[in-house]
C-alpha cells in the first residue's frame, strides 16, 4: 500500500471515528421547563364555535403538553403548574411567585430555557415584570393564545410549539424576555395587547424581534433597553412590590379618581393622559399637592404609540414629575413598581424610564 493511500485510509478512518461522537453530541436536546399560570391557552368552551365565549385556566400543564406530541422532537420538556387562573387575576404577590420560581429554574445547569404559558390580559406585564428582574440569560418566553384549545382554529398548539422552539434556541439567548404569537418573536419590554378577540392581537410600535417559521428562528432586531443579566433589580431580593395606581385621563375628569388613586400606602400615581401624557389644567393642581405629599407622578399616554416628551405639556422639571418615555400606562406601573422596591430620587426614577 503507498504511503497516499495509507494516509487516505487513516484520514477516513480518523474522520469517521471523530464524527461519530459529535453527532451524538449534536443530538442531545436541551431541557425546557414550561411553567404554566391558566389563561386562555388552558381555557375550554362548550363547542368548536366558542372561541370568544369559554372558560379559561381549565387544562392542566400535562394535557398541554401531551397535545402538541411535536414538543419531543425540540426539547426534553416537562412542565410545572404555578397556577390555574385568568390573568386578569394576577396580583403583584403572584407576580413575584412566578419571579421567583423562573429564576430558580434558570440556575439549574440542566435547564436551557423557560415558557411561561399566560392569559393574554396581563400577559404583557408579566413579560415585562420578568424582563426586569431575572438574572439569567437564558431563554424565557412567555406565551399565550387568543382562543381556547377546544376552538376551530385554536392559535395555543403552534404558539406553545413555537415558544418551546424559541426557549431551545441557542440563539434566544441573551435577547431578553420573549413573546411569542402568531409565528412573531416579540420583546416582552414593548409588546401589548391590541386587539382583544383576533390572533393576532399583540404587536410592538417597534416591530418584531423575529419570528419563527416550520421550527426555526429568525432574527431582525434586538432589544436596546437594558434587561435581565444587565438589569440593577433582581427578583431573588424582592419580596414584594409597592402599591402603584394608574388614573385614565379623559376630558372632564372627576378629580375625586386622583384621590382615590392616592390612599395611603400607594407610592406612585401613572397619569394615563391624553395625547402626549397631558394634564388638565384644572388637574394641575391636584397633581402638584399629591406630589407634595411624597407620591410620585408619572405620566403616560393612553394613545398607543408615541413617546411622552418630558418638559412639553407640563413643566415637569418644575413640578417634579417622571414621564414614562414610550412605556404604556400598565407597563410604566410594572416599571414603577420594580424600581420603588428601593429608595429612588425623582431623577433616579427618570433615568430608571429612560433605560428600561
Amino acid at each position: 500500500m503507498t504511503f497516499g493511500l495509507r494516509a487516505a485510509c487513516a484520514a477516513l478512518l480518523a474522520a469517521s471515528a471523530f464524527a461519530g461522537l459529535p453527532a451524538l453530541a449534536q443530538t442531545a436536546k436541551p431541557t425546557v421547563v414550561i411553567v404554566a399560570t391558566g389563561g386562555t391557552i388552558a381555557g375550554a368552551g362548550a363547542s368548536a364555535l366558542n372561541s370568544a365565549t369559554y372558560q379559561a385556566a381549565k387544562v392542566p400543564v400535562d394535557k398541554l403538553i401531551a397535545g402538541v406530541p411535536e414538543l419531543a422532537s425540540v426539547a426534553n420538556v416537562r412542565g410545572e403548574q404555578a397556577f390555574q387562573i385568568a390573568s386578569e387575576s394576577f396580583t403583584n404577590d403572584k407576580l413575584v411567585t412566578l419571579g421567583k420560581r423562573v429564576s430558580a429554574l434558570l440556575k439549574d445547569p440542566e435547564v436551557g430555557g423557560v415558557v411561561v404559558t399566560h392569559g393574554t390580559d396581563t400577559l404583557e406585564e408579566t413579560a415585562f415584570f420578568l424582563n426586569l428582574v431575572v438574572k439569567s440569560d437564558k431563554p424565557i418566553v412567555v406565551v399565550g393564545s387568543m382562543r381556547p384549545g377546544s376552538a376551530m382554529s385554536a392559535d395555543g398548539m403552534l404558539n406553545l410549539y413555537n415558544a418551546v422552539v424559541v426557549a431551545a434556541s441557542p440563539s434566544a439567548k441573551g435577547k431578553g424576555v420573549l413573546i411569542t404569537m402568531a409565528d412573531d418573536i416579540l420583546s416582552g419590554r414593548d409588546t401589548a395587547k391590541r386587539v382583544n378577540i383576533k390572533t393576532s392581537a399583540f404587536g410592538s410600535q417597534w416591530g418584531s424581534l423575529g419570528m419563527v417559521v416550520e421550527g426555526k428562528t429568525f432574527w431582525f432586531r434586538s432589544l436596546a433597553k437594558r434587561h435581565t443579566v444587565n438589569s440593577e433589580f433582581d427578583i431573588d431580593t424582592i419580596d414584594a412590590l409597592p402599591d402603584v395606581s394608574i388614573v385614565y385621563g379623559s376630558g372632564s375628569m372627576n378629580m375625586a379618581l386622583y384621590d382615590a388613586a392616592a390612599t395611603p400606602g400607594v407610592k406612585a400615581i401613572i397619569n394615563a393622559g391624553t395625547g402626549n401624557g397631558s394634564v388638565p389644567n384644572y388637574a394641575v393642581d391636584k397633581l402638584k399637592s399629591i406630589r407634595d405629599k411624597g407620591v410620585l407622578v408619572i405620566r403616560s399616554s393612553r394613545v398607543a404609540d408615541g413617546i411622552v416628551l418630558r418638559n412639553a405639556e407640563q413643566p415637569d422639571d418644575k413640578y417634579d414629575w417622571v414621564v414614562a418615555h414610550d412605556l404604556n400606562p400598565q407597563k410604566a406601573k410594572i416599571l414603577a413598581a420594580v424600581a420603588l422596591t428601593k429608595p429612588q430620587t425623582t431623577a433616579e426614577l427618570q433615568r430608571i424610564f429612560w433605560e428600561y
